[in-house]
């Protein structure tokens, strides 16, 4: 490490209750550097990058910044310090416009007509079009991530932490967010970059740092790595690549028959005449840029939004008008994309969570008494079969990391051995290793029978497990089509709104343009 780093990390140490989050962690950043900060989940990113931004006192090391000692003791001394960091969760308020919501998150703000015109100004400079008037409920899903980023760019930042930052933009999206963080780069400013796509750390960054069980393991070029020895570094082990065998069957277990369904949120996006059929021993995947009906498909699949009684069909049986306990005794079972707070509880134990959707198929409940002993039980499995990174089940739900809920959750619903299971975004925040295991008992729970209907804005993953694709767009489904072979192109055409793929095809090659 020498004087001309812009951040020294020297033996950074942090331990909880139970677990070492890190481990006398030391690496430096170099100005205009793009800084990769890799491992599993539970590898302790997270902690390091708060530690960073003042969220949490490290027990013991030190940092520099600019060759000064740096110990912010909240995150208004990192901003004032040049520290910005975008989270993996965004907290904008969507009935607030872009003005306002940059506004509150600074310490003082200017008048609201000079700062739209700074937004104004800095989007245009980094080529991050955004209108400072407009609502922020009526934003997608990478125009919310532009909000964040310019009310960091705002703050003039030397040190730009990323965590999970392409986790919701299509292609396109990423080759913008991409050529700003090329642009900062220029300028000089430092950017630590937390990701989970190997393959955009390979384009990206110039360095990375990986993390095991808290530890620094390694440091290395990404450039000159691939992205399977750079997972392989992260687990420690040779990776596993998801393996199937196709046995998807001729009969039909779920029909969605011209569903069409308000959003219940005023924000969100109504569905408008999605027909889709799935058969048993088949997974069908569900594309589309975020904010363009995949919550509103989710809640109908999983009773949560009822519909009409025939709009969906379990094997020959209408089930619209049925509720989520109702269908998980039939066996249609979901995993909503929202982990805390929707698909677990925050502050109940993983023995409660286990209970909460487990009680009915496993059975851990009868005449009125729970059965707590086969509900641990329940909870241990999961834990065990899809190595879950937790002290007990008796832990809470909000003490895991991201990516360990997730994997808690989907174990959750596929050990319950379902008979159509719907997850949304199964992989989302998710370490590579993880990634291939959650990806791998979907494949194998459909190769068991199972009709399954992935939907997610990881188009690789996709391609990867689908047996056919199809796309969302403003609340409205493609025709599904099978995954092999589709190009690139022609997936853009589709979550562009081409619902018919050969006409789509044909009007692009007339106009010499993609229509996205």
């Amino acid at each position: 490490m020498t004087g001309t780093d812009l951040l020294t990390i020297s033996g950074l140490t942090k331990a909880y209750p139970g677990v070492v989050a890190n481990d006398d962690v030391s690496f430096s950043i170099k100005p205009g550097e793009v800084h990769a900060l890799l491992g599993e989940n539970g590898a302790g990113k997270s902690t390091l990058v708060k530690m960073i931004y003042g969220l949490v006192k490290p027990d013991s090391g030190t940092m520099q910044l600019h060759g000064q000692p740096f110990a912010p003791t909240e995150p208004r001394a990192a901003r004032a310090a040049g520290v910005a960091m975008v989270f993996q969760h965004f907290s904008l308020f969507e009935a607030l416009d872009v003005a306002e919501n940059i506004a509150l998150g600074m310490e003082n703000p200017p008048p609201m007509r000079m700062l739209a015109k700074e937004i104004l100004e800095v989007s245009e400079t980094y080529g991050l079009p955004l209108d400072p008037y407009r609502l922020v409920g009526d934003l997608s899903a990478g125009e919310r991530q532009r909000v964040e980023i310019i009310r960091c760019l705002l703050q003039n930042p030397r040190l730009f932490i990323m965590d999970e930052p392409t986790s919701v933009l299509t292609p396109q999206e990423v080759g913008i967010l991409f050529d700003t963080l090329e642009q900062l780069k220029e300028e000089g400013t430092s950017i630590l970059y937390i990701s989970h796509k190997l393959e955009e750390i390979r384009t990206l960054c110039d360095s990375a740092t990986i993390l095991r069980l808290g530890k620094k393991v390694a440091t290395c070029n990404p450039r000159e790595e691939t992205a399977r020895a750079m997972a392989e570094m992260m687990v420690g082990t040779t990776l596993h690549q998801p393996e199937r065998t196709p046995h998807a069957t001729s009969d039909v277990a779920l029909e969605l028959k011209s569903l069409s369904i308000p959003s219940a949120n005023p924000f969100g996006t109504s569905l408008k005449d999605v027909t889709l059929n799935v058969h048993r021993g088949e997974i069908v995947g569900i594309g589309g840029v975020a904010g363009n009906g995949q919550d509103e498909l989710t809640a109908a699949l999983s009773g949560e939004m009822p519909t009409a009684p025939r709009d969906i069909v379990f094997s020959g049986l209408p089930i619209g008008d049925l509720g989520p306990n109702a269908r998980r005794r039939l066996g249609v079972l979901a995993a909503p994309e929202e982990r805390l707070g929707h698909a677990a509880a925050p502050d109940m134990s993983l023995t409660e969570n286990a209970l909460l959707t487990g009680a009915i198929r496993e059975k851990l409940s009868a005449r009125g008494f729970l059965n707590w002993g086969a509900t641990e039980a329940f909870a241990n499995m999961i834990i065990a079969d899809f190595d879950v990174r937790t002290p007990g089940p008796d832990n809470a739900a909000r003490s895991l990391s991201g990516g360990n809920l997730q994997k808690f959750v989907i174990g959750r619903e596929i050990l319950q051995r379902p008979e159509v299971l719907v997850v949304n975004q199964p992989t989302w925040g998710v370490d590579a290793a993880a990634a291939a295991d959650i990806r791998q008992a979907l494949l194998d729970l459909a190769s068991a029978g199972a009709a399954i209907i992935v939907i997610s804005q990881d188009l690789d993953e996709l391609m990867e497990i689908a047996d056919r694709f199809a796309a969302l767009n403003e609340g409205r489904l493609t025709k599904a089509v099978p995954a092999q072979g589709l190009t690139v192109d022609e997936i853009g055409l589709m979550m562009g709104g081409a619902h018919d793929m050969h006409e789509a095809q044909l009007h692009e090659d007339a106009s010499g343009e993609t229509a996205l």
